[in-house]
């Protein structure tokens, strides 16, 4: 039995529609950011889906020295407790470094630990020192069946909080490719596994010092996932990703989600006989 997780009002795993972490890659601004999680809040109340707010305060593993990085820890969990209290809703943000997990301890519902640093075991440990939901996401390098490894750094804290996320592994050089089983293995480890469908299409340092990105294959790569049962769905979203500071080519425009999200949540209903 997957164990249920819960931050704030949303819950993953048991046996339940799966869960929505959705928004922005990075914080841009005050006004962007609120539009965009308004949106989000109304949309998942209506479609009666648990949501957590995500977005960056810090993208530390941008391609490019010139790429924008966001408004930086400080400046950016102010804006991500604002988000949290103006439309009640979780808020889940990536930590890089132990410096910074106590501060964002005290704002973020879940910390997620980027998947390039899946097996920091001072980082991991820190996080799950606090209590908090950790969410990690699977190293592009890493195997799924050695993600008990991670989950084993985490809860030696006796902390029990964690949630796996699957964003593609490296297939030859700026591509990913989404093994489908990982979400199938890992979910055997018994907690509860989300899809980042939008990390999954993306082309690592693809464009020339940035990442490119096929969101087109988002909608195909979300029902295979919600097919296997997972638990949360990932997606960043946008609403113009043309003119998106980080991310852009991945992330979905906002006006698409509702079209997308309705036949997931149907077929999730079939496959977990809600």
């Amino acid at each position: 039995m997957i164990a249920t997780v819960t931050a704030g009002n949303a819950s993953f795993g048991g046996q339940q529609p799966f869960a929505l972490i959705a928004g922005p890659c990075v914080l841009e601004d005050a006004d962007t950011t609120f539009r965009i999680a308004e949106f989000l809040k109304e949309l998942t109340t209506e479609l009666g889906i648990d949501f957590v707010f995500k977005a960056s305060y810090d993208k530390a593993n941008r391609t490019s020295v010139t790429s924008f990085r966001g408004p930086g820890l400080d400046a950016g969990l102010e804006l991500l407790a604002q988000v949290k209290q103006k439309f009640d809703v979780p808020v889940v943000s990536d930590v890089h470094d132990v410096t910074q997990v106590s501060a964002a301890a005290q704002v973020l519902d879940i910390l997620q630990i980027p998947a390039f640093l899946c097996r920091q075991t001072d980082l991991l440990v820190a996080a799950g020192n606090t209590g908090k939901v950790v969410n990690v996401k699977k190293g592009q390098f890493q195997a799924p069946w050695d993600m008990r490894h991670v989950v084993g750094k985490i809860t030696s804290t006796g902390n029990n909080q964690v949630i796996l996320t699957e964003r593609g592994t490296t297939f030859g050089y700026n591509n990913l490719v989404v093994d489908m089983r990982s979400l199938v293995i890992m979910r055997e480890l018994n907690y509860p596994v989300v899809f980042d469908a939008t990390h999954a299409v993306q082309l690592p340092g693809g464009a020339d010092g940035v990442s490119a990105g096929q969101r087109e294959y988002v909608a195909s790569l979300s029902r295979a996932a919600v097919a296997t049962g997972i638990d949360g769905l990932f997606l960043e979203v946008h609403e113009d990703p043309e003119c998106a500071r980080c991310d852009g080519p991945n992330s979905l425009y906002l006006k698409d989600l509702r079209s997308l999200l309705q036949p997931l949540l149907a077929l999730d209903a079939v496959v977990k006989q809600l």
